[in-house]
C-alpha cells in the first residue's frame, strides 16, 4: 500500500449521482479500509468473496485500498487522513473493517467521526437468523428486524466536558444559577442534542425502506416518558413525518384499532411507538410483532446489540451507515486485537455488510447469493472457533478457510 497510497485501480468506474439518483456502473471502484486488529484477517476474505459473487452475477468490483486507524497513522501520521475522507466522498461508497477506539482517553472514535463528517445519518442494521447458527433463543428464526439508528446527534454528538475542567465548571454554574438546576459540584457534563431535522430524516428513511421492501410496520423507540423534549420529541416528529408525508400509505397503531378493528388496510404499514426499556424485553417476548425500528442514537446502539444476541451475536451482524448518496458498510463488532493475524475470527459480519453494499447498488441477486452461501456453510458445520465451540460435531476452520468454503458454496448455488 505504501507505494500506491491513494492510487485508484486502473480498471473500473466511479459511482456517480445523476438526476438525484446513484448511478452504479457494472464494475464500480469501491474504496476499502482494512481496519485494525482482526481487520487484517477478515478484510481480505471479504474482498475475495464479494468480488466472486459480483462476477458470478455478471458484474465486478474493483477494490481501492485506503488507510485509516493504525495503518493510517503509520502511513500518513494521521489515524483518519483527510484524503481517506475525501476518497469515500468522491467514490460514494466504502467497505470498512473494524477500527480501534480507546475507552476514556485518547483520540475520539474514528467510526463516529466518519459518520459525522460524511453525514451518514442512518445506521442501518438488519438482524436476521442464519439457519444452523447457535442461539440462546428457542425460536431465533422469529428475529427479522431492520434497525434504523440516528447517527449524528444524541450523545454521539460528543459534546461533553471533563469533571473539574473550566468548561464543565462554567456550564455547571450556568445551569445551576441561571436555569434552576441542582447538579452536584465536580460533575462531568454532556449535552444531548436532538433536532427535528435529523429525527425526521431518519424516520423518513425508515418509512421509505419499509414501504419499498414490503415490510409490515415501523416502530419509533424512545425514552420520551422521561426525556420529553428530546426523546419525546423524536417520537412526535416521527409521527409528523408519517402523517404528513406518507398519509396514504400508513396507519398509526391508534387508528388501526379505533378505525379498522385491528385489521391493517391493504397496502399500508403500521406506525407505532414503544418506550425503549419496554422494547428491550419485547425483543425477546414478542419478537414477531416487530419489523422495522427507528431510534435515536444511544437507544439504537443498545437495542441493535441486544437483538443481535438473539441470532448469534455481533460476529454475524452486519451494518451500514448511509447518507443521501454515500454508503459506508462495516461489521458491528470490534477489532479484537488479541486475535489479529491469527486467521481465526469469523468473517461473517463483514461479508453480510458487503451484501448490504450490494443492496445499496440494487444488486439483490449478488447479495442473496452471498447470504445463502454463508448459511449453507454454517449448515455444513464448517465454522470458525466462535461458532464451533457451541455446536456438536462441527469442523473447526480458519477465517480464510471459511471464506473459501463460502465461495465453493456460491459455485454450487449458481445455475
Amino acid at each position: 500500500m505504501t507505494l500506491q497510497l491513494f492510487e485508484p485501480p486502473h480498471e473500473g468506474d466511479k459511482i456517480t449521482v445523476r438526476a438525484g439518483k446513484l448511478s452504479i456502473p457494472r464494475e464500480p471502484i469501491v474504496p476499502q479500509i482494512e481496519g485494525d486488529g482482526t481487520g487484517k484477517d477478515i478484510s481480505p476474505v471479504a474482498k475475495d468473496v464479494l468480488r466472486k459473487a459480483a462476477r458470478l452475477t455478471g458484474r465486478d468490483v474493483r477494490w481501492f485500498d485506503i488507510p485509516a486507524g493504525e495503518t493510517g497513522f503509520t502511513l500518513t501520521g494521521q489515524h483518519l487522513p483527510e484524503k481517506t475522507i475525501e476518497t469515500i466522498r468522491e467514490y460514494k461508497v466504502a467497505l470498512k473493517g473494524p477500527l480501534t477506539t480507546p475507552v476514556a482517553g485518547g483520540f475520539r472514535s474514528l467510526n463516529v467521526t466518519l459518520r459525522q463528517v460524511l453525514d451518514l445519518y442512518a445506521c442501518v442494521r438488519p438482524v436476521f437468523y442464519l439457519r444452523g447458527m447457535p442461539s440462546p433463543m428457542k425460536h431465533p428464526e422469529h428475529m427479522d428486524m431492520v434497525i434504523f439508528r440516528e447517527n449524528t446527534e444524541d450523545v454521539y454528538a460528543g459534546i461533553e466536558w471533563r469533571s473539574g475542567s473550566p468548561e464543565a465548571e462554567k456550564v455547571l454554574e450556568f445551569l445551576n444559577r441561571e436555569m434552576g438546576c441542582h447538579i452536584r459540584p465536580g460533575s462531568g457534563v454532556g449535552v444531548k442534542p436532538m433536532s427535528e431535522y435529523a429525527s425526521k430524516r431518519l424516520v423518513r428513511r425508515a418509512l421509505r425502506y419499509a414501504l419499498d421492501r414490503g415490510r409490515r410496520s415501523v416502530t419509533l423507540v424512545h425514552k420520551g416518558n422521561i426525556m420529553k423534549y428530546t426523546e419525546g420529541a423524536f417520537r412526535d416528529w416521527g409521527y409528523e413525518v408519517a402523517r404528513e408525508e406518507f398519509r396514504d400509505r400508513i396507519v398509526t397503531e391508534e387508528d388501526l384499532w379505533k378505525q379498522h378493528g385491528g385489521e391493517v388496510p391493504t397496502g399500508k404499514i403500521v406506525v407505532k411507538d414503544r418506550i425503549a426499556d419496554n422494547m428491550l424485553q419485547q425483543l425477546i417476548t414478542r419478537t414477531p410483532e416487530y419489523d422495522v425500528l427507528a431510534l435515536p442514537n444511544l437507544n439504537g446502539d443498545y437495542i441493535s446489540d441486544a437483538a443481535a444476541a438473539q441470532i448469534g451475536g455481533l460476529g454475524v451482524s452486519p451494518g451500514a451507515n448511509l447518507g443521501d448518496f454515500i454508503g459506508l458498510f462495516e461489521p458491528t463488532h470490534g477489532s479484537a486485537p488479541k486475535y489479529a493475524g491469527l486467521d481465526k475470527v469469523n468473517p461473517t459480519a463483514i461479508l453480510l455488510s458487503g451484501t448490504l453494499m450490494f443492496e445499496f447498488f440494487e444488486w439483490f441477486d449478488a447479495a442473496n447469493l452471498v447470504r445463502k452461501a454463508i448459511e449453507e456453510t454454517i449448515l455444513q458445520k464448517s465454522v470458525t472457533y466462535d461458532v464451533h465451540r457451541q455446536i456438536q460435531g462441527g469442523k473447526l476452520v480458519k477465517c480464510s478457510e471459511f471464506g473459501k468454503l463460502v465461495m465453493d458454496n456460491m459455485d454450487t448455488l449458481t445455475p
